[in-house]
This record gives C-alpha cells, sequence and structure tokens, in this order.
C-alpha cells in the first residue's frame, strides 16, 4: 500500500505498521515522505482519516501553495526538491540526490539539472546555493 513511500516516527507499534503496509521506515524525520510524529493523531483514527492525514502530508501542495502564494504546476521532482528545501532549511547536493533515490556518489547531474530549471522559471534568488548547501530564496 505504502510502497516507495519513507515513514518517520519515534513510535515503535506505528512503525511496524507502516512497515507491514510495504512503507520504507527511516529513522531520519527531516528527510521523510510522511513524520508520523507532526500528524498529530488523534488516537484511536479510522482508517479513512489516517488515509486522509497521510495523502495530505505526501501532497506537498500546501507548502508549495504557501512558497507561491497561489497554485503552481511542477513536475512531482520539483515538488519533492522544494519541499525537501522547506522541510530541512537547506540540503548539500549529496543530500538532495539521497533523499530523490540516487546514490550521493552518482554521477547524475539530474539534481543540478532540475534546480537549474526551477532557478530559470522563477529566478535565479529562488534556490541559493550557500558553501555548498540549496537553500530557498525569494521569488
Amino acid at each position: 500500500m505504502f510502497s516507495g513511500l519513507s515513514f518517520f516516527s519515534s513510535d515503535p507499534v506505528w512503525q511496524q505498521i507502516v512497515g507491514e503496509l510495504g512503507a520504507t521506515v527511516t529513522t531520519d524525520s527531516v528527510l521523510c515522505d510522511v513524520n508520523l510524529d507532526k500528524l498529530d493523531l488523534k488516537l484511536p483514527i479510522s482508517p479513512t482519516d489516517l488515509k486522509s492525514a497521510i495523502i495530505a502530508e505526501i501532497d506537498g501542495a500546501k507548502i508549495i501553495d504557501s512558497i507561491f502564494g497561489r497554485r503552481v504546476s511542477l513536475s512531482p521532482t520539483q515538488t519533492r526538491i522544494i519541499t525537501l528545501l522547506y522541510k530541512s532549511g537547506g540540503m548539500s547536493a549529496d543530500g538532495l540526490k539521497s533523499a530523490l533515490g540516487y546514490a550521493p556518489d552518482a554521477t547524475t547531474h539530474s539534481v543540478e539539472t532540475l534546480i537549474y530549471g526551477l532557478r530559470k522559471l522563477y529566478g535565479y534568488d529562488f534556490i541559493k546555493n550557500i558553501n555548498g548547501i540549496f537553500k530557498l530564496g525569494r521569488i
């Protein structure tokens, strides 16, 4: 059910539940797709309410809307990069590669190409590289 998604929870019961549903359980609360600790789930919770909370967390639309102040159309990878930078406060190129599923030492330039495209659309100051750390700037 959650194959391809990474979840964080400090609660071993939630870790077991999402693991049994096919999710990757991670120890990094910033680089995960869903941080169950931040969802503030009220127990007991129905499967429908849990699913709705997870979908809302996965859908970076709220974050994107707050950054841009309006609805914009981005690719899933562009959305992921922006939400990762927003949630983490900044990441290295290797950190972004890892978070997007690439090996940190991979010779691909996909991340840099995606950032270049975002800068081309929204200005160079939208994503800044400060001492090797990519950070969201201004639009």
